[in-house]
């Protein structure tokens, strides 16, 4: 049987959801920013109270990461095959549950590991909210879903460090992991209260571990799909970069405290979240590919800024200029990456979106401890890691092309029969 008839429910499904529901689908992508954002200012604390060095402190962002990558490489599939809701509810109670143990850590070590289990955790959120998104969207409602995703996370990754800042004052980087699973109970009971089953059963893929697989094959021979996930890899790498290394360089090397790296961050924050906006709407109403191109020229540019104001020593208002022009740019490049990705894929919207996920953090928690490398007074490794990043993701550029000659998201049901 065609596989068109898994895309006719869609329309009938869309006119069903309901605000609340399109609220909680949107708080589920705080998962990775308000990790990694909230206790950001007090990581310089951390490494000294643990008797760490740099980077072996930035493991625990690293750990973090991967975390996050491999975790939606597992839900992602499980969710396409068991539904949304179930691995949604495990993966929220098993978030706040680690965030208590990342508390109770007693050296770096063990906070490395229990970081790692939080970001598994927390992956789930992350890749259910886009492919549970792609289950109630379509068309430029979708377009304009991934926009929100982004600007969502902009405003946690502003709300995050402000609040980290301001918890700094009270409270050691032990409290701020107890209000991370202060936070992951609230979305737990949103969840349990709001969140229906968004993938029927007649709609879910069968089969087991050779099934999924040979969805992973298909994603991967798909050149455009191949392109946008690479350059949405190298991309976060510039911007995990920025995350692991910029609290050591504007508070240690520019002397800024907790508070003002925390109004910086901010800043920068805020243009991710406008600017993400601006490309979910430039994507819809110009095209894709043409602002997936002008992000990336964004974020190339302020790597570039970075790079010169290391090797230059330029004062503190270029690295925030720089810093703004690539966060804002990597911001752009995000809804358009992710409508490419999976617009294509609704029977497997939970792979796919797995696998993008993946290149998002594992690249990123590849990049992050290069930046301190030299040490954390030596900015030239941060500037090296964004412009090389940025380089590369303009390179994989000309695998994307405007248009496709095929529907390659249909190919796998017809291959299978329709199962």
């Amino acid at each position: 049987m065609p596989a068109v008839a898994i895309d006719t429910p869609m329309p009938a499904r869309e006119q069903t959801v309901g605000r609340p529901l399109a609220v909680v689908l949107a708080l589920l992508t705080v998962f990775g920013p308000i990790s990694m954002d909230l206790y950001l200012p007090v990581l310089p604390a951390l490494t000294m109270e643990l008797q760490s060095t740099t980077s072996v402190a930035q493991l625990t962002i690293t750990a973090c990461l991967l975390g996050l990558a491999v975790g939606q490489l597992i839900a992602g599939p499980l969710s396409d095959r068991f539904g949304r809701r179930t691995p949604l509810l495990i993966g929220v109670i098993a978030y706040t549950v680690t965030s208590v143990l990342c508390a109770l850590s007693p050296i770096v070590e063990t906070l490395i590991l229990a970081r790692f289990v939080q970001g598994l955790a927390g992956a789930v959120g992350i890749v259910i909210a886009q492919a549970a998104g792609r289950d109630v969207y379509s068309g430029g409602k979708l377009l304009r879903y991934y926009g929100r995703l982004t600007v969502l996370g902009g405003l946690a990754a502003i709300v995050g460090p402000v609040i980290g800042g301001q918890l700094a004052t009270f409270t050691d980087w032990r409290g701020v992991f107890l209000f991370l699973a202060g936070v992951g109970v609230l979305i737990l009971v949103a969840c349990l209260v709001v969140f229906r089953e968004t993938l029927p059963a007649e709609l879910r893929v069968s089969g087991g571990l050779p099934h999924t697989l040979n969805d992973f094959r298909q994603l991967l021979a798909d050149r455009v799909f191949v392109g946008v996930v690479l350059i949405t890899g190298f991309t976060y790498s510039a911007l995990f970069a920025y995350l692991s290394g910029a609290t050591y360089i504007l508070q240690g090397l520019y002397g800024l405290s907790p508070q003002g790296y925390a109004l910086a961050f901010g800043l920068n924050s805020l243009g991710f979240m406008v600017f993400g906006f601006l490309g979910g709407r430039l994507s819809e109403r110009w095209s894709e590919h043409g602002t997936l191109t002008l992000g990336l020229i964004m974020a190339g540019s302020g790597a570039l800024g970075l790079l010169a104001t290391a090797l230059l020593q330029l004062p503190l208002m270029a690295i925030i200029l720089s810093l703004f022009n690539m966060v804002s740019g990597v911001a752009v490049t995000s809804p358009p990456a992710t409508s490419l990705a999976l617009k294509d894929y609704p029977a497997i919207a939970g792979t796919a979106s797995s696998l993008l996920g993946l290149a998002r953090f594992a690249f990123g928690g590849l990049a992050a401890p290069l930046v301190g490398i030299a040490g954390a007074d030596n900015p030239v490794p941060f500037g090296i890691v964004a412009a090389a990043s940025l380089a590369a993701a303009v390179l994989c550029l000309g695998l994307v092309t405007p248009q496709r000659s095929s529907q390659p998201g249909l190919r796998r049901s017809e291959a299978d029969g329709g199962t």
